[in-house]
């Protein structure tokens, strides 16, 4: 039984093909529009601050721009996954406050909801846990961090995604919308 429980974690081989130059540019092209086009949102909308410009919109990137045949860069997930995220983190840090506590229940609770909703996004967990450990600004938006700057940078990404990906003869984004 231990025995067995062990052999899992040896993993198989990696099986890797050398990488697309052409797919990695697209890629480059796309995360660079994306997260330029939420950084001049971010100007236009919150000129004091870069709000906007939240950690888990890298990761968001990677998925939409490098993996857009991922069931986890699909809209309903990207979209869904932060905004229900965003709200968890907020809820955590108005019942719990800026501790590790909230944290841990901002980041567990929102894998939930993501796994109960089908909207499963990793860096939905960021998003959540940002809502707790943000900052004074990012705390005063209360609620509307799910809206904006979540939602409205999400839309901008998703936006830019499936414009780049679909401009390659290889690429088809989405998969499916809902």
């Amino acid at each position: 039984m231990v025995k067995t429980y062990l052999s899992k974690m040896k993993g198989a081989p990696a099986e890797r093909t050398p990488p697309c130059w052409r797919d990695a540019l697209w890629s480059w092209f796309g995360a660079f529009l994306g997260m330029a086009g939420v950084g001049w949102l971010s100007d236009q909308a919150l000129a004091e601050h870069a709000l906007l410009m939240i950690g888990s919109f890298g990761a968001t990137s990677v998925l939409l721009y490098a993996a857009p045949e991922s069931p986890l860069a699909q809209p309903r997930n990207v979209l869904g996954g932060n905004v229900l995220s965003a709200l968890v983190g907020v809820l955590s840090w108005h019942l719990l406050g800026d501790n590790w506590l909230a944290a841990a229940a901002a980041v567990s609770t929102a894998i939930l909801v993501m796994q109960f909703t089908h909207t499963l996004h990793p860096p939905g967990g960021a998003t959540a846990l940002i809502a707790v450990i943000g900052s004074n600004e990012l705390h005063s938006l209360g609620w509307s961090y799910a809206l904006m700057p979540v939602g409205a940078g999400c839309l901008l990404m998703l936006s830019v995604a499936v414009m780049i990906n679909n401009l390659a003869r290889h690429r088809r984004y989405p998969q499916h919308w809902w």
